[in-house]
């Protein structure tokens, strides 16, 4: 049975580090965070991707902005209408933000827009796959859409007339309207009237024309169809203008949990309330008359620098059905054929092969099936007395809610504990919640003040020498779907040290423990924040000392104060820092004096970077490789319940450093470079230097090991 040799804990400096600069640089978050979104606009223009993936990544561009103004943006106004004055990390107030971020989101609607009429659209039409606007449909076109408008569209809109006796109707969070202004002829000298078009969620947002002809498949956008045929519902009235619009709302929760009785309950009635949340978004299509754009803006209360007017379809996230909708594997990337990962994660040898030896996987090109196999090989083994599991974001057919509800109808002891706050996804939540609950399950629904992002899975096993406990700890959500297009690891254990800490934590969770102490993991918000400063302090005095000292740090966000500013102090000790942060990055790299000796890069590509590792030198002779949850943000140090583990086997731990984080520091193809200035720019890559696509490495790995079916995870 392999075990722990060493405390994942630092060594305290032996004297008080010297402090950054007190005007220390920071980069401003939500700045940042749309600087990501260029980078993922930026895959939409690259003619390298697949056409039709292209599509997908300009889908993701809005998706991104829809939640960015339902949360941050939303944060800022009511920051602005509440006074507060609390200054940003750059030192930027709520005003200034919410001003510069209209000028970066106007330019980027503006790319986006431009990438799909100049690029995108003759692209397609070079593939023949058409997009058409109303106005170029052919005499036979325009009769098929008025027979299917009439047909599929007609019976299911109603009009609604704002008027005097009529007020104008609520309109829900992201929901596609059309307004609609009419004439009476009878009348011509009173001015026109409105009406709104509520658009059925239901109905497909793009159709295909005429699906039996022969030739280009051709494609038109649902409001294009109903601008056309409006005046189907107004008879004896004329259409003077049709424009499609869209309102995003704020859609943050707030749950006061002292107060809340039945979290379950209150989080319901939340859900419902979204639906009626201040405006804090606009979209309109352009041409839009200057009367009916004041009434729909007084209406909703808006400023004009929360309106953007719309050149061509609105929202573009509807392309991922246009994906699904047209079969032309020639113009989607290769399906990824998954290693499956050590054979003796299936049948019965499972728990035998884990008390020899850790397995770690690499999603996805390492399966998730193994994850998925452990949790119902454990729910069907008589051996087995109990598992406890946290579920923070599952998928609507959970093989392993399923798996958990089998464990608690075959008499096991189980605990789920299910964070209903994971944001968009609470109503899931609630309803697989219920179920486990109706199946036996003990579901615990986190804990007061903090969300539970942690992923762990612990199954107790009566073993001829006693109880045994086996562990799976991970990067990732438990999400069969997502692990197919995120990047995650997962570690498979039975080491007592973690394992016994892992049990240890799912008893403070679910019972009362005042100040819980861990030795070898890291959990928020006990006591992650605190190691890792430890930790980069740590390389700070090897480096003084003249040891080579170097972290390399990879995650989705950086935006902790006083994390950034321990890594300066590192950098002018001359620790060097390689940081792959996808997402948002606060610290400013590059800085003579300062940040000189840090370099950042973002990895965009064809999976969603979600993994975080982090590496430090420095270990009592050996390096230290932990994984886990947590991003270096407030939220994940102080608000969440995260954790962060230690890799303790030697030929892991070079695994993630070799064939992992340097594979990523040589990417010359997907990544890109933060500059003192904020920009983010190409790898320059030197004329002998081959180009690296990590993903693309990663997957022809995937592919090697499976035509050597060496077993190896």
């Amino acid at each position: 049975m392999p075990r722990s040799r060493k405390s994942t804990k630092a060594p305290k400096p032996s004297k008080t580090p010297p402090a950054p600069p007190a005007r220390a640089p920071f980069f401003n978050r939500e700045l940042s965070w749309l600087a990501f979104n260029r980078r993922v606009l930026e895959q939409a223009s690259n003619e390298r991707n697949p056409l039709l993936e292209r599509l997908k990544f300009l889908a993701i561009v809005s998706s991104n902005l829809d939640e960015f103004f339902e949360i941050r943006v939303a944060g800022l106004i009511q920051q602005v209408d509440s006074d507060v004055l609390e200054p940003s990390l750059d030192g930027l107030g709520a005003r200034e933000q919410l001003r510069r971020i209209h000028l970066v989101v106007a330019s980027q609607v503006e790319a986006q827009y431009r990438c799909w009429h100049r690029h995108l659209v003759p692209a397609l039409r070079h593939e023949h796959l058409v997009f058409k606007t109303g106005t170029e449909l052919t005499r036979t076109e325009l009769a098929w859409v008025r027979a299917y408008f009439k047909d599929q569209i007609y019976p299911v809109l109603t009009p609604l007339a704002v008027d005097a006796s009529h007020p104008f109707p609520q309109l829900g969070n992201k929901s596609l309207n059309i307004v609609v202004t009419v004439d009476n002829p009878a009348t011509p000298e009173t001015e026109g009237f409105l009406a709104v078009l509520p658009v059925p969620r239901i109905l497909p947002r793009v159709v295909r024309l005429l699906p039996d002809a022969r030739g280009p498949q051709r494609y038109i956008f649902l409001t294009e169809i109903i601008k056309l045929c409006a005046d189907q519902l107004f008879a004896g009235y004329r259409i003077t203008g049709a424009y499609a619009f869209r309102v995003t709302r704020n859609s943050d929760l707030y749950i006061d949990e002292e107060e809340a009785e039945n979290l379950l309950k209150r989080i319901e009635d939340e859900l419902r309330n979204l639906r009626r949340g201040a405006a804090v978004r606009l979209e309109i299509e352009t041409g839009v008359d200057d009367h009916t754009f004041e009434r729909l803006t007084d209406h909703l209360g808006l400023a004009r620098e929360y309106v953007f007017r719309i050149n061509g379809p609105l929202n573009l996230l509807r392309l991922f059905g246009v994906y699904d909708l047209i079969d032309r594997p020639d113009l989607k990337y290769p399906p990824l054929t998954a290693h499956p990962g050590p054979l003796a994660l299936s049948g019965e040898s499972l728990f035998p092969a884990l008390a020899q030896r850790e397995i770690l996987l690499h999603h996805p090109y390492d399966s998730f099936d193994p994850v998925v196999a452990f949790v119902q090989h454990a729910a069907r083994d008589p051996r087995v007395f109990a598992i406890k599991q946290t579920l923070y974001r599952t998928s609507g057919d959970s093989a392993i809610v399923h798996a958990l509800i089998e464990a608690a109808q075959n008499g096991k002891q189980v605990t789920a504990l299910v964070e209903l706050k994971a944001r968009f996804d609470e109503a899931n939540n609630i309803q697989w919640a219920r179920q486990l609950e109706e199946a036996g399950v003990h579901v615990v629904y986190g804990v007061v003040g903090l969300k539970i992002h942690c992923k762990l899975c612990l199954v107790v096993r009566h073993e001829d020498d006693g109880m045994r406990h086996y562990a799976h700890l991970g990067t990732g959500n438990y999400n069969p779907k997502t692990a197919r297009i995120y990047t995650d690891f997962s570690l498979f254990t039975a080491r007592d040290a973690l394992t016994a800490e892992v049990a240890y934590l799912f008893n403070v969770l679910t019972g009362f423990v005042r100040e819980p102490r861990f030795r070898h993991l890291l959990v928020a918000p006990h006591n992650l924040h605190e190691q890792i400063q430890a930790f980069i302090l740590h390389e700070a005095e090897a480096a003084r000392s003249g040891q080579p000292a170097r972290i390399i740090a990879k995650m989705n966000s950086l935006v902790d104060r006083a994390t950034i500013e321990t890594l300066y102090v590192a950098s002018c000790a001359g620790v060097q820092i390689d940081l792959i942060v996808r997402g948002v990055c606060c610290l400013v790299p590059g800085v003579p004096g300062l940040s000189e000796n840090i370099r950042v890069r973002s990895i965009v590509g064809r999976f969603l970077e979600h993994a975080r590792a982090f590496y430090f030198e420095n270990h009592g002779g050996e390096p230290r490789v932990l994984l886990g949850s947590a991003d270096w943000m407030p939220r994940n140090f102080f608000r969440r319940v995260e954790v962060v583990f230690p890799i303790e086997d030697p030929a892991l731990r070079q695994r993630i450093l070799e064939e992992v984080l340097q594979i990523q520091l040589q990417d010359t193809e997907s990544a890109r470079v933060l500059h003192p200035g904020g920009e983010y720019t190409p790898v320059e890559r030197g004329p002998a230097q081959p180009v690296l696509a990590s993903q693309d490495h990663f997957i022809a790995d995937a592919s090697r090991r499976l035509l050597r079916n060496d077993g190896e995870g």
